[in-house]
């Protein structure tokens, strides 16, 4: 998962000097940052992103302190200090020099007494992203072999880097005008600071195989290449988003490089499941996950207050706060006690092996591909289109109502990473996804982009868009994640009601649904009326006595066409004397023959398309 915070000249960037980049551990004043990250095990932090090139760095150098905080804490180039020598040697005076090194505005403009009452607040500097893969990766990361060990760091870059990659290509904007109103995209691309660490800040140590990637705020527009202050509301939007892409592709690295399946786990009854590898001991996660207890622990007193006082439970976004509020009330001081890695992994593994025995430490592998075995077998690699299409409009309809593309895309994700197990997908296919429901299944809502769904193409003789869901989204003693699927299990029933109905029908039908497995790449307007090309209705002033009476006399003419090839091959074999042939098969009536019409697979009985 991905979590974001903010970075800010004062406290913030004191945490983020004295922790994160020394691995949350402490860091005595005075120590340098490289002796500070010897001692505490960590490997130094590294550059990353596209926009460096416009700073003379390059992707994998180490981040250096200096470099760190003149960028990171004051908005300025990593190598201003050389900038303002040369600038100085020239005769420019001290504050031309340093005017000179500042990427975009100063910070100090947001501290003058000129500036407005809405600019005297404190400017960001970055943004702190924290990657941590599933729990269960953790657990094989801390107990498994070095070789393990290694491949699951590689795994983590990759899709730590490549989620990065469709940040800074799809999501990232650049504000300008006043106010910021305008918004571009970037010109060159992010500027990023990475550094890894290898365990939670619990008072008990425990394996967490995490990253803090600190994103500059600072980025060049594409008009006119002068460094402006990216868009922190998009960022902000696009996380849950940037947090399944990066799961999606964790899962495709893993199960490539090791041959590991992934399944489902539910961590709370009636919410949205979460992915683990198959196979781990699941005793193991309660091992691994003490900071998580101590949050379940003060969570029921949180809640009952909560309800005492709004007299109703909390639904998923006040739950959400309410566990945040628990896991600050819950936050343990930092160890003091610094370890290498070598030495985390000993601890870890013998604490492992006292609670549950050697058995279940030492075969982890062994099970882990065993259960993936099992997997494959069951699973099919296939992704209907469609199917998909409804599943995702039914889940994000039932738990939001009112909705954004975005939230379209994240559960794309989530369904293309339960459908395909760690299997690799098509680029672009989750855009696929979006665009078929977009389409298809939704309207506009309101002013901006906001959308809601909108059903009628399965259902045409409904008076109202929702009048199938209705029933559902009412039944609020239910969780919203089970609402939802009870929406997503009847929508694609529908699908393949309407499907077998095409595939088997003798005669027209007033209304038949076809959905199509591919849609055009080229995205479609709204549409507030019937979907064309969906719902084939009957044109106006034909009856069904009329079509029936064309059915039987297209039948008719089909058999006598059949009766004579029959009758021209007995009399070809009576004079030639050829061997006795079965006849060809009689035409088919015009009404059996599907054209442009193609049909995806659906469900299989392991539940995934």
């Amino acid at each position: 998962m991905i979590s974001m915070s903010e970075a800010r000249p004062g406290n913030g960037w004191s945490y983020l000097f004295r922790g994160v980049m020394v691995g949350d551990g402490p860091r005595p004043a005075g120590t340098p940052l490289r002796a500070a990250q010897d001692e505490a095990g960590v490997p130094p932090g590294v550059w990353k992103g596209q926009g460096l090139t416009a700073l003379g760095l390059t992707a994998g150098d180490v981040v250096s302190e200096r470099q760190a905080e003149l960028l990171l804490g004051e908005g300025r180039h990593p190598d201003a200090d050389r900038i303002e020598r040369e600038l100085l040697a020239q005769g420019k005076s001290p504050a031309q020099a340093r005017r000179a090194t500042v990427l975009g505005r100063p910070i100090e403009h947001n501290r003058s007494p000129e500036t407005d009452k809405a600019k005297e607040r404190t400017p960001w500097l970055g943004f702190d992203l924290t990657f941590r893969p599933p729990p269960t990766a953790h657990l094989a990361w801390a107990l498994m072999d070095d070789r393990h060990r290694r491949v699951l760091e590689l795994c983590d870059d990759i899709a730590r880097d490549k989620t990065l990659a469709w940040l800074e290509e799809s999501v990232a904007e650049i504000r300008s005008k006043a106010g910021g109103k305008r918004r571009a995209r970037v010109k060159d691309g992010l500027i990023v600071a990475v550094f890894r660490h290898y365990e939670s800040r619990a008072t008990e140590s425990r394996p967490l195989l995490h990253a803090h990637a600190v994103v500059s705020i600072r980025a060049r527009r594409p008009h006119d290449g002068k460094w402006g202050n990216l868009s922190a509301d998009s960022l902000m939007t696009h996380i849950v988003a940037a947090d399944t892409l990066y799961t999606l592709y964790f899962m495709e690295e893993v199960s490539a490089r090791l041959g590991w399946a992934w399944e489902p786990r539910e961590v709370t009854p009636g919410r949205r499941p979460v992915m683990e590898i198959a196979g781990i001991d699941q005793r193991l996660i309660g091992w691994q996950s003490t900071r998580r207890q101590q949050i379940e622990d003060a969570l029921p007193v949180l809640t009952a207050k909560y309800e005492e006082r709004q007299g109703h439970a909390p639904g998923e976004r006040a739950g959400y706060a309410l566990a945040c509020q628990a896991a600050d009330q819950t936050r343990p001081p930092k160890r003091t006690e610094l370890l290498s890695l070598t030495e985390l992994r000993k601890r870890w593994r013998a604490s492992a092996i006292r609670a549950y025995g050697a058995d279940a430490v030492d075969r982890l592998a062994e099970r882990a591909r065993a259960a993936a075995a099992a997997v494959w077998a069951r699973v099919r690699p296939v992704v209907d289109v469609a199917l998909a299409a409804v599943d995702v409009v039914a889940v994000v309809y039932v738990m939001r109502g009112a909705f954004k593309r975005h939230h379209l895309l994240a559960e794309a994700r989530r369904h293309l990473a339960y459908v395909l197990r760690g299997r690799p997908h098509e680029p672009g296919l989750d855009e696929q996804i979006v665009q078929a429901v977009v389409d298809d299944y939704t309207r506009p809502v309101g002013c901006g982009r906001m959308m809601t769904a909108d059903l009628r193409a399965l259902y045409p003789r409904d008076t109202e868009d929702h009048a199938v869901l209705g029933p559902l989204t009412r039944k609020r003693s239910a969780p919203p994640y089970e609402r939802a699927r009870l929406a997503a299990g009847a929508l694609a029933a529908r699908v393949r009601a309407a499907r077998r109905a095409e595939r088997l029908g003798s005669r027209p039908r007033p209304y038949v649904v076809a959905v199509p497995a591919s849609r055009s790449s080229h995205p479609r307007p709204f549409h507030t009326g019937r979907k064309v090309g969906l719902v084939v209705e009957p044109k106006p002033g034909v009856d069904v006595d009329t079509v029936e009476q064309t059915r039987q006399t297209l039948e008719a003419a089909a058999a006598q066409v059949a009766a004579t090839i029959q009758d021209s091959w007995r009399a070809r074999e009576a004079a030639h004397g050829l061997r006795p042939q079965s006849a060809p098969a009689a035409v088919p009536p015009p009404h059996t023959q599907h054209t442009g019409v193609q049909h995806a697979p659906g469900r299989s009985p392991g539940g995934v398309a």
